[in-house]
């Protein structure tokens, strides 16, 4: 098993948020990645704080603990299929987060979100909400 860290969990990792600091501990043996997706989220987010020199040395710290999985042209198969499906019905997710999922979906890795209502619409998608005890 190995698991792709999705944006808002890195994001309360930093926060302090200590049951997801727990759950990383208790699953440090586990490989964990982010996606390039999420690289260019947490990037996006220092970049436009008030402390954006502090907080870009904490990305590019990030990107020194997690792998990082680019979009390839098999993440990029699953990306169309997925959002061919889900738009005949009817039902949408954003083109990020949804390129997110499809790099887990391709790597066969568990989504760790603790976005579940929105990822839930992804059949297929195996997650785990790091959030919750």
């Amino acid at each position: 098993m190995s698991y792709l860290i999705d944006t808002d969990i890195i994001i309360y990792s930093i926060k302090g948020n200590r049951t997801v600091q727990n759950r990383f501990l208790k699953n440090e043996n586990i490989p964990k990645a982010i996606s390039v997706i999420t690289y260019g989220e947490l990037l996006f987010g220092a970049r436009k704080s008030k402390n954006a020199e502090k907080n870009l040395a904490v990305v590019y710290r990030i990107k020194e603990l997690f792998p990082i999985i680019e979009i390839d042209n098999a993440v990029i198969e699953t990306f169309s299929g997925i959002k061919a499906a889900m738009q005949k019905i009817g039902s949408l997710v954003d083109d990020m987060d949804l390129l997110i999922a499809s790099t887990a979906l391709t790597m066969n890795y568990t989504l760790v979100t603790n976005n579940e209502k929105h990822f839930g619409k992804i059949k297929g998608l195996k997650m785990e909400n790091w959030n919750k005890e």
